[in-house]
């Protein structure tokens, strides 16, 4: 079987969805799946160090880059292009994203070719992701945005939170809820013996408004005056809100204890999440909460707020504490957890048996599963 992954981007900057697409595309291998993804070469400013518009391999995943013009809807004449020329020799079809060029141009292929396609909406179906930049989702949705949903042989979610959030907006759709993996080096880590000489919150992820780090850094000034906590942020972003993040963890009682790191990942990364003694994630929104996931693996309890769609599973495994996204609830939630050490080590043993459930294999035979069903082509029927 071939298929076909599509997304905007793929460069790490763009957090979760970038990681993830990979690590199902490498487990779905292992499967016996033929799998490539199309993308384009954004990284933010700038672009990938990749060749385009021939085949390469990436990360381990057969793939092909395409130039884009413009950030924000990422539009890519010769990733359209190439869909419209090429997609019909793939049995299936995976779109992430809805608002974006490539995921339009995708389902537009498929729906002309015949190819069944499924959409991963990524929370952009979320009732607070549609108010951001709302004029512009309200009228890719009367149009193609509608027309990519209406269509496809089904919705992608990865947790039943994001499902239930969409149909609110959305109505029913044909939809599985198949979700995201941790990485074996996680799973792997020993739990730390004990919170150690320094505590810290760490919140790992990039930096966009929509996360919610100014709300935990003045939570934090709010919450602990003493030493013996820290507050560790590590992630690239916009530089406006970046230097804004900066300003607000001068500007209080905890500046000498606030820290910024770059974007990690590897061994780095798994250092950091290691060096925890909590891991925050204050967003408005996340339709999965892959960071929290991986810091669970490493036996590290987590903060996350409401918005988070992991945050049920999490409450009910007592793996975590589940907050709203003001200040004065963060740090609320901040002042229990750094009371609370007996707490923090029994969330901790809860947060690694826990992530044990979510495999990147058992995600992808899911997936393979789901698409053997769809495999047998439909027939052309040149919708729009």
């Amino acid at each position: 079987m071939r298929v076909l992954h599509v997304i905007p981007s793929i460069a790490p900057r763009y957090g979760g969805p970038s990681y993830a697409v990979v690590r199902y595309c490498r487990a779905l291998g292992r499967h016996g799946v033929r799998v490539t993804v199309a993308t384009t070469n954004a990284d933010g400013a700038g672009v990938l160090d990749v060749p385009t518009d021939e085949p390469t391999e990436y990360e381990g995943v057969d793939a092909r880059f395409f130039a884009r013009r413009g950030e924000a809807f990422k539009y890519s004449p010769s990733l359209g292009n190439w869909l419209r020329r090429s997609v019909g020799d793939f049995d299936v079809v995976h779109v992430h994203a809805v608002f974006s060029h490539a995921s339009l141009s995708a389902g537009r292929a498929c729906r002309i070719a015949g190819v069944p396609y499924i959409v991963r909406p990524l929370g952009s179906l979320n009732p607070w992701s549609l108010t951001q930049q709302a004029w512009r989702k309200r009228m890719l949705m009367w149009s193609a945005a509608g027309s990519l949903l209406r269509n496809a042989a089904g919705l992608h979610f990865t947790t039943e939170g994001e499902r239930e959030l969409a149909t609110a907006v959305v109505g029913e759709f044909p939809a599985r809820v198949i979700p995201l993996g941790v990485d074996d080096q996680y799973l792997a880590a020993r739990l730390p013996a004990s919170d150690g000489g320094v505590r810290r919150v760490v919140a790992l992820a990039r930096l966009h408004r929509k996360k919610n780090l100014v709300s935990l850094i003045r939570a934090f000034h709010a919450a602990t005056a003493a030493a013996g906590w820290r507050l560790t942020i590590a992630g690239t972003g916009d530089v406006a809100y970046t230097e804004e993040l900066r300003r607000t963890a001068d500007d209080g009682p905890a500046a000498s204890r606030i820290d910024f790191r770059p974007w990690l990942d590897g061994q780095e990364k798994l250092d950091l999440l290691r060096s925890a003694a909590v891991f925050a994630v204050p967003s408005f929104q996340e339709n999965f909460g892959l960071g929290a996931l991986e810091a669970m693996a490493c036996g590290v309890p987590v903060m996350v707020t409401r918005g988070v769609n992991l945050a049920p599973a999490i409450a009910q495994a007592d793996a975590g504490w589940i907050t709203g996204t003001d200040d004065t609830e963060v740090a609320a939630t901040l002042m229990e957890i750094m009371r609370d050490e007996v707490g923090r080590r029994r969330r901790a043993a809860n947060a690694k048996k826990l992530a044990g459930n979510y495999t990147w294999d058992s995600a992808a035979a899911q997936l393979d599963a789901w698409y053997s069903v769809l495999a047998p082509r439909l027939p052309s029927s040149g919708r729009s």
